[in-house]
């Protein structure tokens, strides 16, 4: 079983106080964070706490902890060859400044090991610097969205032409 670790993590111009709020609003309908507007918008049956339930497009996960405005982590729930968490972390890093990163770790199992790898890993990829760009673009002018690359394209194109078909349990 292959284990991945996945971050992505930006510097914002604000405080932990200011981020943390926007990470708060996770899976609501003011979801400040997720970058909904390009990709399959994060739902979750509650609003954000421990045992809520809920994903975007087909990824689906429980939220397993949750520090309100620094950090929660959700557990796969599906792909079952997801084993492991995902989430997001908000700390001081100085100078009235903060630290946004997300973190995936995780094994892979069976067919969801090549799943990752082609086409999972590069969609998100995409979508975590779209968030991340959303959070700064919240505090300064983040100019026009971030251009996806040529494979993200594709994936996407492939993945919407499938209907997102995608085993769900």
């Amino acid at each position: 079983m292959p284990t991945v670790t996945n971050i992505h993590e930006r510097v914002i111009p604000v405080t932990a106080d200011a981020v943390g709020r926007m990470i708060d609003t996770l899976g609501s309908a003011g979801d400040v964070v997720w970058p909904h507007e390009r990709w399959p918008p994060m739902k979750l049956d509650r609003p954000l706490q421990v045992g809520a339930v809920g994903g975007h497009g087909p990824i689906r996960y429980r939220v397993e902890s949750y520090e309100s405005g620094r950090r929660v982590r959700f557990r796969f729930l599906s792909p079952e060859g997801f084993v492991g968490t995902h989430g997001f972390d908000v700390e001081d890093a100085g100078g009235g400044a903060s630290k946004l990163r997300h973190v995936i770790e995780m094994r892979t199992v069976g067919v969801e090991v090549l799943n990752w790898s082609l086409i999972i890993r590069p969609l998100h990829d995409a979508l975590l610097e779209d968030a991340l760009d959303k959070v700064q673009g919240a505090f300064r002018d983040a100019g026009p969205p971030r251009a996806w690359s040529r494979r993200v394209v594709f994936l996407r194109w492939l993945v919407r032409k499938s209907g997102g078909r995608r085993r769900r349990k």
